[in-house]
């Protein structure tokens, strides 16, 4: 795909931007998690319990870890324009959890862009619709339409 412009962002409107690599989810990754939100829930981090009483039979990931990993696949997408000086999480107009991310699953994203608008000098809304695929799985792990804002990098003086 041929490097996204400010310019061109507009025409790429209804189109895929890309899809990231795959990312393991594994279980050092939910309890390190677990860890930091304080969400220590036993289907997330009681491998034993989980194989057990779990009607997925394994431990799964949170909800809002594979979430979090948005940005990142983003990033590795290349889902902004050249001269992105900054962006921004702006926020989210619609998440929907589809299927649970067992531990040790991979996950990758599909990002397709919904809308792109200025909303000030050298500041643009980028609405994206991002799905996030499970490796050998049907239904995504979710869907999220996120929201970022840009700031364009100020043009090179002259002279």
């Amino acid at each position: 795909m041929a490097a996204l412009t400010f310019d061109g962002m507009k025409d790429m409107v209804g189109q895929e931007l890309g899809v990231s690599s795959w990312i393991t989810v594994d279980q050092k990754m939910i309890n390190d998690f677990a860890e930091t939100t304080g969400d220590r829930q036993w289907i997330h981090i009681d491998v034993e319990r989980a194989k057990r009483e779990s009607p997925f039979r394994a431990p799964i990931a949170h909800g809002y870890l594979t979430l979090s990993l948005v940005a990142a696949m983003s990033y590795d997408i290349g889902a902004v324009p050249e001269g992105t000086a900054a962006a921004f999480n702006y926020g989210l107009d619609k998440v929907r959890f589809l299927t649970p991310v067992k531990a040790g699953a991979k996950v990758r994203m599909r990002t397709t862009l919904v809308s792109f608008d200025e909303k000030g000098p050298g500041q643009f809304l980028m609405k994206a619709s991002n799905s996030v695929e499970i490796e050998g799985e049907e239904k995504p792990a979710l869907i999220a339409e996120t929201l970022a804002m840009l700031m364009a990098a100020p043009p090179p003086k002259k002279g």
